[in-house]
């Protein structure tokens, strides 16, 4: 029994709005199932995989964007961007909203990569690695 009554549903599947922008961009992409998408986008510093979750009974599209993070066997682990976008109450989602949700994720992990690279390969702390990849450069050299 739920404690809220919902009686709007969503209209459509965002996926669908997903798989638009993918096809637009020219990213391979491959439908898992109805309520999954998964898109290839190459990066700066490695290939992301980014899957598209459409989460019915919470009304959430959820967005898990995975890369390449060579970890040394004595570590295991795997290093992922999570986020999703709430569409209670029968709202649909845009191809803004998705593209939106896409950069945010590229553009952290593009930003980030460096400093788990910082850790994981060199050993440094965390913290160190997170001051380094925060450093803002101004003007030019």
């Amino acid at each position: 029994m739920s404690l809220i009554d919902f009686t709007e549903q969503p209209h459509g599947n965002p996926l669908e709005v997903v798989e638009r922008v993918a096809a637009t961009n020219g990213w391979s992409f491959e439908r898992a199932g109805e309520d999954e998408i998964t898109i290839l986008v190459a990066g700066k510093w490695s290939d992301y995989q980014v899957s598209y979750t459409w989460m019915f009974d919470i009304e959430a599209l959820h967005l898990a964007c995975a890369f390449e993070l060579k970890v040394p066997e004595v570590q295991d682990g795997l290093v992922m961007y999570r986020h999703a976008l709430v569409l209670a109450g029968g709202v649909e989602a845009s191809g803004r909203q998705c593209e939106a949700l896409l950069a945010t994720a590229l553009d952290a992990c593009e930003r980030y990569f460096p400093a788990f690279q910082f850790v994981v390969w060199a050993g440094k702390p965390a913290r160190e690695a997170l001051d380094a990849a925060m450093f803002d450069t101004q003007g030019q050299a």
